[in-house]
């Protein structure tokens, strides 16, 4: 992600608007239509602004414990019609449970919680992560 870790700051990520041209960017580059987007944890400040915006342009959303979900109100939450699965560790207690508290104001939406497993989902039950995205993708159109 673009001004995280150790990557070089970038001036237009500054802004929820910035963040979410530079998302349609890197998918217009890459040549993508209709995917689907994984946003865990910090790249829910690319992929939330992209959601609201650009929804429609998104086979499916799975949203993994993402910061940023109090930014947004219930309405602009119900407003998009993108197929998602809310996903997340049992054991991620500060996170995930303000995020779904946020996310399940989406009116397409799926909860899946993997026991056992705290904010880096897919890490920690890697299999339990994968069969479950399996099984939202498989469900997609």
């Amino acid at each position: 992600i673009p001004g995280y870790g150790d990557s070089p700051p970038v001036e237009m990520v500054v802004t929820a608007q910035g963040r979410r041209t530079f998302l349609d960017h890197v998918l217009q580059e890459l040549g993508m239509q209709r995917p689907v987007l994984v946003s865990p944890s910090m790249s829910g400040r690319f992929a939330l602004p992209f959601l609201l915006a650009h929804g429609d342009r998104l086979a499916g959303f799975v949203p993994i414990a993402p910061v940023g979900t109090k930014d947004y109100t219930a309405e602009q939450y119900r407003g998009v019609q993108t197929p998602t699965l809310i996903l997340y560790g049992d054991r991620d207690t500060r996170l995930a449970p303000q995020a779904l508290q946020n996310l399940q104001h989406l009116p397409k939406h799926r909860v899946a919680v993997l026991p056992g497993a705290g904010h880096a989902c897919y890490l920690d039950k890697p299999e339990d992560f994968h069969r479950a995205l399996l099984d939202f993708l498989r469900q997609l159109k």
